[in-house]
């Protein structure tokens, strides 16, 4: 049976080996190290960062939570009164389907049923619009209302990172 090389065994000059650890030079890599990050050691002095002020980053996080909690509420209401206006739409036109019924069921002329059919189509066809119009209203307001509340969030975030930029700046 062929013995299996491991890849560390079969570099060749296209594919370096495993570097041999036991000939690094580990002071100069410390030293370069620290010369190339010793700047970040300034920075968390007496453990704050000096370019970063957390306590706004967590105050700015709760305030975003909290517009997208009222968001989430606003945008559920919205929802809610939709739902709502719809199950009314939809019981007020099943009671006027059943007066319709009745009308229509009542002995006239063919040519007093098509003008009866054609007045009741009439008026449920604006109806519809009508009530289309005030779903579409509602919606309307609903999204406008989250979207107030977002927008409001974001030009209050923008200022607040500025005032943060600059009160690091003059530190």
């Amino acid at each position: 049976m062929a013995k299996t090389q491991s890849t560390f065994e079969t570099a060749t000059p296209t594919t370096p080996a495993f570097p041999d650890f036991t000939k690094m030079d580990f002071t100069k890599i410390q030293a370069d190290f620290g010369k190339w990050f010793g700047d970040y050691t300034k920075t968390f002095a007496n453990g704050k960062a000096g370019l970063f002020d957390f306590e706004g980053v967590v105050a700015a996080q709760k305030k975003n939570f909290e517009v997208l909690t009222a968001a989430n509420q606003a945008a559920f209401e919205g929802v809610k009164a939709v739902a709502q206006r719809q199950a009314e739409i939809a019981r007020k036109a099943v009671e006027e389907f059943g007066k319709v019924a009745k009308e229509l069921a009542e002995p006239t002329s063919a040519e007093e049923k098509f003008v009866k059919q054609a007045e009741l189509t009439k008026a449920g066809f604006e109806q519809a619009v009508a009530n289309v119009r005030e779903l579409t209203d509602l919606v309307q307001k609903s999204n406008t209302e989250v979207a107030s509340l977002i927008q409001s969030r974001f030009v209050d975030q923008i200022e607040e990172v500025k005032a943060a930029v600059a009160k690091v700046a003059k530190k």
